[in-house]
């Protein structure tokens, strides 16, 4: 392990959306692990790797498991040391298909493949670390939006539907928008991982989240309304496939959070305003 890099943050998945934000907004303060390399170069490790939808079940049954198990275990393999802090990357989705307020404690029932294998993930975790004497933290975020540049009718939705609207294209809405989604910046997001990982007791689990939920299409009309889109808003019938995977209302507790003192500094407004714009 290189001396100079022993008291800074190792970051898998520092490519990824919120991984790369979190090593721009804390340069001096991470060291970004590569791709195909499993090793840590510190005793304090963020891992990020993730799959990041349910939808791979549909073209590639063996993505999640390979993606969220497989590489975990290899990287835990360098991991058996009680000096150091494994800081996991979770999601809400773990909780299930109706998520109103969970809090860490509540029990879990996921749905879907990506929500399944993070649970398990999770466990793995725990157990590892109870064998090896290693200490970790789980941290489950809930829906995250700001300048992604992947965005998708399945990944970051909300940021494909404002691409839409800025060309006044017609928007669907599942369930007339109805179901309760918590957004939450991805720059506080990477400030409530840091807080995490600085304050917060190890052997632990913390939701990330706003914890204020709003129907999506308060969400959408509040999009619109900034980008003056012309876009009509049509009500459709959820899909079986998203019934069975995906959370009908997606809201979690943020008490333990904002017990560690977490202020948001991205208010809705003014972060849906910076990525319409």
């Amino acid at each position: 392990m290189n001396v100079t890099s022993m008291n800074k943050i190792s970051v898998y998945g520092a490519t990824g959306f919120i991984g790369g934000t979190f090593c721009d907004m804390y340069p001096d303060e991470v060291v970004k692990i590569p791709r195909e390399e499993r090793q840590p170069q510190s005793n304090n490790i963020l891992y990020l790797i993730s799959t990041t939808s349910n939808y791979n079940v549909l073209e590639d049954v063996t993505l999640d498991v390979r993606t969220n198990l497989n590489i975990l275990m290899e990287t835990l393999e360098y991991c058996k040391s009680n000096d150091i802090v494994f800081n996991y990357v979770s999601t809400g989705f773990v909780y299930g298909s109706d998520i109103c307020y969970a809090k860490e404690d509540d029990p879990c029932n996921p749905q879907g493949f990506y929500s399944i294998t993070k649970r398990t993930a999770e466990q793995l975790i725990i157990s590892f670390c109870k064998v090896y004497n290693v200490k970790y933290r789980i941290m489950r975020i809930a829906n995250v939006y700001g300048q992604d540049k992947t965005v998708s009718s399945r990944k970051n939705v909300l940021g494909f539907l404002i691409g839409l609207m800025k060309e006044n294209k017609q928007i669907t809405l599942y369930n007339n928008g109805d179901d309760l989604r918590d957004y939450m910046h991805v720059k506080d997001i990477c400030r409530a991982l840091k807080l995490v990982m600085d304050k917060a007791e190890t052997n632990s689990i913390y939701n990330i989240a706003s914890g204020t939920a709003l129907p999506f299409r308060n969400i959408v009309e509040l999009c619109k309304k900034i980008l003056g889109s012309e876009s009509e808003l049509v009500s459709v019938e959820t899909p079986r496939f998203n019934q069975l995977v995906q959370s009908k209302n997606f809201a979690l507790s943020a008490d333990k959070l904002l017990d560690l003192g977490f202020e948001q500094e991205v208010d809705l407004y003014h972060g849906l305003q910076s990525i319409c714009n």
